[in-house]
């Protein structure tokens, strides 16, 4: 896929919203991107997740993870396309991300991580450091859209799907069009 073949799924699903918008860092701006608004959509998910593994097929992957929330249905369909296992890594309760639940990681295991959006790259971070921790290979990234402007940064291969930018604003420093536009709860769009 494209980068504006990604963007334009996100866009059609209404997963890519234009206006005035507070972000949870508390900064400002004029997109918005609810990547389970794609997910929603199975041929979607398939296509996006398809395109991911596509990116790791001759890597021999034997485990998907992706963080909790945004990576849990990604891991599942990008494993089902790379035919091996899937698991998720949630919060530890010390700061970190953790596979939990019984996922056994042996020493060794080829991981690929997977995302959805990617700001910071914190919950990746995260999770390649708890997966190194307990032996595994950690093979690549892929992400749906990184909109980090390049900001975010890993220390293994990383392939995602597409980059958006998008500029933020801290809130004493609005440009004149977001001044003029109220902000709105993307959450409260119905689209």
């Amino acid at each position: 896929m494209t980068n504006q073949e990604v963007i334009d799924v996100f866009r059609t699903t209404g997963a890519l919203l234009d206006g005035h918008f507070i972000y949870t860092s508390g900064r400002h701006g004029r997109q918005f991107l609810q990547a389970a608004r794609v997910m929603q959509y199975p041929q979607h998910t398939e296509t996006l997740c398809g395109a991911m593994a596509d990116k790791f097929k001759d890597d021999n992957i034997e485990l998907v993870v992706g963080p909790a929330t945004g990576g849990i249905m990604l891991a599942y369909e990008t494993a089902r396309h790379l035919n091996c296992r899937c698991a998720y890594s949630e919060k530890d309760g010390k700061g970190g991300m953790a596979v939990k639940r019984g996922f056994a990681i042996k020493p060794g295991t080829r991981v690929l991580v997977v995302e959805d959006i990617v700001t910071t790259g914190g919950s990746v971070k995260k999770t390649v450091e708890h997966l190194r921790a307990r032996g595994a290979e950690v093979v690549g990234v892929s992400v749906l859209i990184d909109r980090s402007s390049g900001e975010a940064r890993f220390d293994c291969t990383y392939r995602p799907l597409a980059e958006l930018p998008m500029q933020s604003f801290p809130p004493d420093a609005l440009p004149y069009d977001l001044c003029t536009t109220p902000a709105v709860e993307p959450d409260d769009l119905i689209v």
